[in-house]
């Protein structure tokens, strides 16, 4: 623990000395940024609105596919689930967008060299969330609907709420997506020099603990299935991020051009 504290130390030292901004200058940089990434979002709320019914029919054809069909309980159910659906689906279509915002405010604190990674990170970033997002889709939500209801539910009727529905598959998604995202943040650990793969790799049962806490937090169920769900990809996307890590190491890129 306390050479990662050095090392975040020294990682920070080493940002100072680049040419900085003031306060106001970053605060101004701050507002401007979110003010662009609220425009993207907006957009891409209208652009997915027009598209709600569509994205709705997305979201329930899962419980469709299972002979489940939704129920409403209150007169706003079906415009709030329409509203909501649009919203995350504008985040969606705006988030490479919005990443590229968030790269622009961290860009200043970054070397002449490292700013080359902007297409790369946001192309990974998109594509790794995209495929949790898909996995959770395609096998987690059904399989779940199918423990969950259709096995452990079997003795009784089942009412699938929308807003219950929607809370489980959002859940589901956008969690299994977010933590697609484990190798990415796995690199810049390694890239800014605050921890490289072999201490990653050396500390591997630590991080098979927290894996599962972060998977029993994500995951919307309390049984175990559904956090070994979550839990599985991330053991096999957390060897993926040792590997981006032993790459983007500063030890070993040094290494590489002393040798050159």
């Amino acid at each position: 623990m306390a050479d990662i504290v050095d090392n975040v130390r020294q990682a920070v030292a080493e940002r100072a000395e680049l040419p900085g901004m003031s306060l106001m200058e970053h605060l101004a940089e701050l507002r401007t940024r979110l003010i662009h990434s609220a425009v993207w979002l907006l957009i891409g709320f209208a652009v997915a609105w027009m598209y709600h019914e569509r994205l709705f029919n997305i979201i329930q054809s899962p419980a469709l596919q299972m002979g489940h069909k939704l129920t409403m309980l209150h007169p706003t159910d079906a415009i709030n689930l329409y509203i909501r659906t649009a919203l995350y689906g504008g985040f969606v279509l705006a988030s490479p967008f919005i990443l590229y915002q968030v790269w622009l405010f961290i860009a200043p604190a970054m070397y002449q060299n490292e700013k080359k990674f902007v297409i790369p990170f946001m192309t990974i970033t998109v594509l790794l969330f995209a495929a949790g997002a898909y996995f959770g889709y395609r096998w987690v939500m059904p399989g779940a609907i199918h423990v969950l209801v259709d096995q452990f539910g079997k003795d009784f009727q089942a009412n699938l709420t929308i807003e219950d529905y929607t809370n489980f598959f959002l859940a589901i998604v956008l969690g299994l997506g977010a933590c697609f995202e484990m190798p990415i943040v796995m690199f810049f650990l390694a890239f800014f020099g605050i921890m490289d793969g072999k201490f990653m790799l050396k500390n591997f049962r630590y991080a098979v603990l927290a894996i599962f806490l972060i998977a029993a937090v994500l995951c919307p169920t309390p049984d175990p299935i559904g956090m070994c769900l979550f839990a599985s990809p991330m053991l096999v996307l957390y060897f993926v991020g040792v590997g981006a890590a032993y790459m983007a190491n500063p030890k070993r890129r040094e290494a590489k051009k002393l040798a050159a």
